[in-house]
Parts: C-alpha cells; sequence; structure tokens
C-alpha cells in the first residue's frame, strides 16, 4: 500500500497541502495523513502514518523537507521503517528505499546533508573564535546572575519566585538558581 504524507508549516499554505495531496494521489496513495505544522512541534499526522504502515508498504513524501526537520530525525524515522520492512519515497529526489540504488542514494544525500552541518558548524566556530580574539565577540551578557542581589532582596519581602520572575523578566528556574547559590556555597 502506497501511504502519502504532506505537510504545511502555516494554515497560509493551504495552496502547497492542497498541491501534495493532489500528487500523493496522482501516485497512487490510497492513504493519506496531512496536516498543517511545523516541523519542530508535535506533528501527529506523521505520528499516526508511521504507525499505520505495515511490512511491504511505502510512506510516499513529495520532498525530504516536508518529512524529516534534520538528518538525525530522518535517520530514526527510517530505521523505525526498516524495522518494520517498510519503504520510503521521496518524490522530488527520485528515491525509493525500496531498492537497493534508493538506499544507497538516500543515504549519500544523508551523508552530504551531515557533512555541510558539521562544515558549517566548523566555519561558526572559526569566526567566533576571530571575533573573540579580536575582542568583537563578548557572548550574551548574563541577566538573571547580574540580578541576583535584586532577586535575593524581592525574596526577602515575601515574593513568590513566579512573581520575582515576572517582575524582573527573568526565567524562574534564573530566580531558583540565584536563591540557592548561598546553598551550594555552605
Amino acid at each position: 500500500m502506497l501511504i502519502g504524507y504532506a505537510r504545511t508549516s502555516t494554515l497560509e499554505q493551504e495552496a502547497g497541502l492542497e498541491a501534495q495531496t493532489r500528487d500523493l494521489t496522482a501516485l497512487g496513495c490510497t492513504k493519506l495523513y496531512q496536516e498543517q505544522a511545523s516541523s519542530v512541534g508535535p506533528r501527529k499526522a506523521l505520528e499516526a502514518a508511521l504507525e499505520f504502515a505495515r511490512e511491504g508498504d511505502t510512506i510516499v513524501v513529495t520532498k525530504l523537507d516536508r518529512l524529516a526537520r534534520s538528518v538525525t530525525h530522518l535517520g530514526n524515522i527510517i530505521a523505525g521503517l526498516e524495522a518494520k520492512s517498510v519503504a520510503l519515497r521521496i518524490v522530488n529526489l527520485g528515491v525509493d528505499t525500496a531498492t537497493p540504488t534508493g538506499k544507497l542514494m538516500l543515504n549519500v544525500l544523508a551523508g552530504v546533508a551531515q557533512f555541510e552541518r558539521e562544515m558549517m558548524l566548523e566555519r561558526q566556530r572559526e569566526g567566533i573564535a576571530k571575533a573573540k580574539g579580536e575582542g568583537a565577540y563578548k557572548g550574551r551578557k548574563p541577566t538573571a546572575r547580574a540580578k541576583a542581589d535584586q532577586i535575593k532582596a524581592l525574596a526577602a519581602e515575601g515574593l513568590s519566585m513566579a512573581a520575582i520572575a515576572a517582575k524582573l523578566g527573568i526565567g524562574k528556574g534564573s530566580v531558583h538558581r540565584a536563591l540557592s547559590e548561598p546553598a551550594k556555597a555552605a
């Protein structure tokens, strides 16, 4: 069975969702899962599609970015599908893991993506090191630690951690850390 999965990030992308479902239907997908959700948030339709797939089925997506948010996420999806003997077809890349060539191509593409990510991180680290050397990189200024005295004074007045956090514009965790620092030193 061909199982289609379509996703757009926002409600404004209705035409994109319609185009994906149209293409998936034209490809012969008899079961369709679709959703409008950010790639980083929970994706119930994707989870349902992956759960529904059985041995011999194929999950079909029009583009890779509709399916996975990262190389690691893609790897997890593929591992889950392989464990169930379910194939993956990515239409715009011409990749179908039901074939040995498709599996190879997907691994090559994932490897290239991982390589590019590592190169980008390396360039970023080099840029930060250069900026630090030139005195141009200071990093983010600590906000909560700079307000430790204010936090302690407000706590002494009887304000709750939530009230202190709201009043100073910082997180409750930061308030908790500031208040527990003397306990660590003791």
